[in-house]
């Protein structure tokens, strides 16, 4: 990755969930921000996901804060305060962490222009759940658009391993696929996968899992931490009080979706990484950059 960026070359990073692939996205940017620093805005890290940007970025301060780095790392999405949003368009951080949505409109904005002439590397995370899917559809304008304001920019793909990498390649070019550096990591971990055979009839409609519900109850109990997916916010409420109907022993059992209040997906997303619960009922909103 830096030898892709010390020849002005944008990559393709593929690497195994919890390989490190996101910090070695940014390393190339740390080092320059190290050795030059600027009041400008000089890296931005686009992810499908808001949650996702508050990961990264209390990932990415811990390494800046222990090398006592005079780097600047800020996230801007639909939770940033409106006054924190105003101020960042006057005085931007080094590295902005965002999502297509919060692109959109900063890119409508009069001032694009001033804000995004300094860009020197463009960070796409999740690669493979972004680009084939309508937020995809507005990233590639958002590119497009940022190809023209900062056309000096290298473009840093994130992608977990996939089958597709030249569709990944096409997508991330801003050119020809050839300015393009492929680079795959390596480390995978070997998953289990079972089928669960619940106990009770499954309908023929309605495939919401309620039915199997004393099923994932018993999972639960039985493990020490518990992700339980589901498609839809409504799903998530649905299963979530089916499951606390058999909760008699008070199990730690939380739920997370883009609906509720920042606060509080805030409060359960610290409880379970400190091993707090056994179990959170969870959409997308909690999917993505898991390790």
């Amino acid at each position: 990755m830096l030898a892709a960026a010390h020849n002005g070359r944008s990559a393709l990073l593929t690497a195994p969930t919890g390989g490190g692939k996101t910090l070695g996205g940014f390393l190339a940017s740390i080092i320059a921000l190290a050795e030059t620093p600027a009041p400008t805005l000089h890296t931005l890290y686009i992810s499908p996901l808001k949650e996702l940007t508050v990961d990264v970025h209390r990932n990415l301060l811990e390494p800046i804060s222990e090398m006592k780095l005079a780097i600047t790392a800020e996230t801007r999405t639909g939770d940033t305060p409106s006054q924190k949003r105003q101020r960042q368009r006057r005085q931007p951080p080094n590295i902005l962490l965002t999502t297509p949505e919060s692109l959109a409109l900063l890119l409508s904005y009069g001032d694009a222009a001033r804000l995004f002439r300094s860009l020197e590397r463009l960070i796409i995370d999740e690669l493979h759940a972004l680009a084939p899917n309508k937020c995809g559809e507005l990233l590639a304008l958002g590119l497009t658009r940022l190809a023209t304001l900062a056309p000096q920019a290298r473009r840093v793909g994130l992608s977990a391993t996939i089958a597709y990498p030249v569709d990944m390649e096409a997508y991330l070019s801003s050119g020809t696929q050839a300015d393009i550096v492929r680079i795959a990591g390596s480390g995978t971990v070997e998953a289990t996968a079972q089928i669960v055979i619940g106990r009770n009839h499954l309908p023929w409609s309605g495939h919401m899992a309620i039915y199997a519900a004393e099923d994932i109850f018993a999972a639960i109990a039985a493990h020490r931490s518990t992700l339980v997916f589901v498609n839809t916010r409504a799903q998530a409420e649905l299963i979530f009080q089916a499951l606390w109907h058999l909760n008699e022993d008070g199990l730690e059992i939380e739920l997370h979706h883009g609906s509720l209040d920042r606060a509080q997906r805030r409060k359960v997303k610290v409880a379970m990484v400190h091993g707090k619960l056994r179990a959170v009922v969870a959409t997308s909103s909690l999917d993505l950059g898991i390790d």
